[in-house]
């Protein structure tokens, strides 16, 4: 079976850090492009960053952009997410996903989602 599953996340102060985790099991990670994902109350879900499968090219949403680093580890099956100089506006729930391209990430062609972690950014 398939599964994705977030660590990390917490409470935190604005300006600190935290590195999120994805553990993937059931596939081997190296042929899949990554993507994660974020929700908060009552908003929609936004995609955040990705990664290749192939060169292991990223992107980042406008947002986080010089904030967030998206990185993967195939030996490990695991894609992890750094995030620093963070801000109240980066509360939500974060999610990875899985799909075979980057442009599939951006598309929306997600086959596997993990279940979520969540982060608070408050003093």
């Amino acid at each position: 079976q398939v599964q994705l599953v977030e660590s990390g996340g917490g409470l935190v102060q604005p300006g600190g850090s935290l590195r999120l985790s994805c553990a993937v099991s059931g596939f081997t990670l190296n042929y899949y492009a990554i993507g994660w994902f974020r929700q908060a109350p009552g908003k929609e879900r936004e995609g955040v960053s990705c990664i290749s499968s192939s060169d292991g090219s990223t992107y980042y949403a406008d947002s986080v952009k010089g904030r967030f680093t998206i990185s993967r580890d195939n030996v490990k099956n695991t894609v992890y997410l750094e995030m620093n100089s963070l801000k109240p506006e980066d509360t939500a729930v974060y999610y990875c996903a899985i799909a075979r391209t980057v442009r599939a990430v951006i598309a929306g062609y997600l086959e596997v989602w993990g279940r979520g972690t969540l982060v608070t950014v408050s003093s």
